[in-house]
This record gives structure tokens, C-alpha cells and sequence, in this order.
């Protein structure tokens, strides 16, 4: 599973690796195999810093028993809902993604409840 977390343009770099590694070790907490910063792509020529987009981007490998998946989503649910309205969460399995934003608390749940539903054995 891939995770990207993309926050306001008005976030720093700093501010941004900071809230990475924050939802990082709470995602390590629901008992994932392994998470790993995702490897972005070559820089552009002349540039300073890798692509933005690939920074914040998290790769998760989770055994698909045990309702880890389910887990996983509640964790971003609940990051996300103590968070300022304006980051956003891109969670993609098998090249389905489920894009985070402004939404309330709701019509999160619809969403990620569909998602699950989409990517899970039960």
C-alpha cells in the first residue's frame, strides 16, 4: 500500500517531514511488516530537492489476515481528523486510490468503508 501525504502549499519542507514521520509511527503501531519512504523519481536537472509529490510519499507492507487493512485506513481516518483540514492522504492498492480532502468525518467513513470494502478479503 502506498501512502502519500500531501499538505497545504503553505507547509514547509520541514513542517511536511515532520508530520511524515508522525503519521509513520503511528501507521508502525497497528502492526504492519514494514514501512519505508517510498523512492521518488530522479530529481529535475537543476533542481534543489526531489520532486515535492515523493516527499511524504510511505510504502506499506501489511499481511492481508488479521483485519491489519482495516486498521491501517482507521489509523489515517483518525490522523487525518486531528489534522487541519487542509492536508490529504492518498492511499493507493493495486492502482486504486482513495484521495483524502476536506471531507467531514463522514463522508470519510463512506468513503474509506467503501474502500475497504473494495480491497479487503471480508
Amino acid at each position: 500500500m502506498r501512502v502519500e501525504l500531501l499538505p497545504d502549499a503553505d507547509v514547509d519542507a520541514d513542517l511536511h517531514d515532520r508530520l511524515t514521520r508522525r503519521l509513520r509511527r503511528e501507521l508502525s503501531e497497528v502492526g504492519v511488516e514494514s514501512i519505508r519512504t517510498a523512492p521518488g523519481g530522479p530529481a529535475p536537472e537543476g533542481a534543489k530537492s526531489p520532486d515535492p509529490v515523493t516527499v511524504g510519499a510511505l510504502l506499506v507492507a501489511f499481511s492481508a489476515s488479521g483485519g491489519v487493512f482495516t486498521s491501517l485506513v482507521g489509523v489515517l481516518q483518525d490522523w487525518l481528523d486531528r489534522q487541519s483540514a487542509r492536508h490529504r492522504i492518498v492511499v493507493t492498492v493495486d492502482g486504486d486510490s482513495l484521495e483524502l480532502e476536506r471531507a467531514t468525518a463522514a463522508e470519510r467513513r463512506e468513503l474509506i468503508g467503501a474502500f475497504i470494502r473494495r480491497h479487503s478479503d471480508g
